[in-house]
């Protein structure tokens, strides 16, 4: 089995806040991470990552051999599928200037063995910004759902439920209950992992993937394109955001085009707003450039990265990032950039000590049965002494 090579060279500092603790391949959007998507494309299962240094001791590092260097942020069409396939020693192709895959061999690494680029012709969705994940996530979910359902059987469906739409767009893995609630697929296909639960009185309007061992709560709203990774508990109303896992915003409050990361938590009847009152675009902060970007949407809420919390009835401005291992509690709206590791959520708050950044993690995850490694612990340190 041939290794597959996930590159992060590229985008890695333009998807920050959500790559401080992981690299690109790793984040979600649709059902799968990219990663699950491409190792299910090309039935390799043989994984390593090309990131940052100290990303490294948790995410393998590419064996010296012969490789299948990807790109994996962009949906393949079938022939560059194929094109991928087809690839020969020293070949590689390329995407608007940029090359997105190559068989080269790891051992002295250099792009120089490349003797063949191709150009592909084709328009691909690229995710480039954290804006495109929730921007695009709808082709994303459509993706997914056709490759993990092909050729398979749904679970059926309560008779308790409502049902809109053909049920060939809907499918629920086994183990997952759903009673009491609506469902609608006429405006996009709905996915419901193994083991999650759709509590009554809930109200789905696809494109919407739940999840494995995920939770709907009683009455929750969600409008798609919204992807719920696996075990995270959602309440309240949301709309058109992803979660990659692990998170709870379990009560009232609405969030809307946003994208969150793992072990974060929302208090009760936190809101963002996704729409500003003049309606003009909205700016989000860039990291690499250390400004703030128009997005060149009208509709962009809340970025956040993992292990940051909000207080009950926490208000969050449109276009708000939110870095790593952050602590929102004070009154009034917080900026539009939170830092990592803030004690309050308001400019110039003092910093959250690393002790009880571990302290906290490590409750948060023994709920999930998750254990806070050493490998964890290192990234955490590594973020709150550089950035």
């Amino acid at each position: 089995m041939m290794q597959l090579v996930f590159s992060d060279a590229q985008y890695w500092e333009d998807f920050l806040p959500l790559t401080f603790t992981r690299p690109v391949a790793t984040m979600r959007c649709g059902i799968l991470t990219f990663s699950e998507r491409w190792q299910k494309i090309l039935e390799n299962t043989e994984v390593s990552y090309f990131t940052e240094m100290y990303l490294q001791d948790k995410f393998k590092s590419p064996e010296e051999k012969e490789s299948l260097f990807l790109v994996p942020n962009f949906l393949p069409t079938e022939t560059v599928i194929q094109q991928i396939k087809d690839l020969k020693q020293g070949e590689a192709l390329v995407y608007e200037d940029e090359l997105i895959a190559a068989k080269i061999n790891m051992k002295g690494f250099s792009l120089n063995q490349i003797e063949k680029m191709t150009d592909i012709k084709e328009d691909l969705i690229f995710f480039k910004r954290p804006k495109d994940l929730f921007t695009y996530n709808h082709h994303a979910i459509d993706f997914d759902f056709d490759l993990l359902t092909k050729g398979r059987t749904s679970q059926e469906l309560s008779s308790t439920n409502g049902f809109l739409g053909d049920k060939k767009d809907l499918f629920i893995e086994e183990g997952a209950e759903i009673e009491f609630s609506t469902l609608n697929t006429k405006t996009g296909k709905i996915y419901i992992g193994k083991n999650a639960e759709v509590m009554e009185g809930c109200h789905l309007r696809g494109p919407i993937t739940l999840g494995e061992d995920s939770k709907f709560n009683l009455g929750a709203k969600i409008y798609g394109a919204t992807t719920i990774g696996p075990h995270c508990k959602v309440g309240g109303e949301v709309n058109n955001i992803i979660i990659f896992g692990y998170t709870s915003k379990g009560h009232e409050g609405f969030i809307g085009n946003s994208v969150i990361g793992e072990w974060c938590n929302f208090g009760a009847d936190t809101n963002s707003s996704n729409l500003k009152n003049n309606y003009s675009h909205v700016k989000l902060w860039n990291y690499r450039t250390k400004a703030f970007e128009d997005t060149g949407l009208q509709f962009a809420g809340l970025i956040m990265g993992d292990h940051s919390k909000t207080a009950i009835n926490t208000q969050l401005n449109t276009g708000t990032v939110i870095g790593v291992a952050s602590n929102i509690f004070k009154p009034g709206f917080p900026p539009n950039l939170v830092e990592n590791f803030s004690w309050g959520g308001l400019k110039d708050d003092e910093r959250f000590r690393l002790d009880k950044v571990y302290e906290v993690a490590e409750r948060a995850m023994a709920r999930r049965k998750v254990p806070l490694t050493e490998e964890d612990k290192a990234i955490l340190k590594h973020i709150f002494d550089t950035y």
